[in-house]
């Protein structure tokens, strides 16, 4: 992989985490709501936000997909999916234990493994 492809992978990896730090937002913005469910839903703010997110993330991976092989694209999605815990332990102070840090220490020893390979 090129710097410029890694960099767009990594990018992607980091805008999962954003994503889903904006559905949780979202869920904690629907539990203050009242009225009828889908009332709540077109006015949840934070909900359509996330959405949008997602919408601009799947384009960016569609482009990334356009340049990079999936094979080597995708370990960076796993590794962003790992942050989460992480983003969800910053942002909304759930537990993050050593076997949670540990395991996510494995999946970015693999990334390494991984990308090291030749083409």
């Amino acid at each position: 992989m090129t710097p410029r492809e890694m960099l767009l992978c990594a990018g992607f990896s980091l805008a999962l985490p954003v994503g889903q730090a904006m559905f949780k937002w979202a869920a904690v913005y629907q539990e203050r709501q009242t009225g009828p469910l889908l009332n709540r839903l077109i006015t949840n703010g934070p909900l359509i936000a996330a959405l949008a997110w997602y919408g601009l993330t799947a384009i960016f991976w569609f482009y990334i997909l356009t340049r990079v092989p999936l094979s080597r694209a995708y370990p960076f999605a796993l590794a962003g999916t790992g942050l989460i815990p992480v983003v969800a332990w910053l942002l909304f102070k759930e537990p993050l234990g050593w076997r949670m840090a540990a395991g996510y220490l494995l999946m970015l020893a693999g990334l390494a493994v991984i990308q090291s390979q030749g083409s």
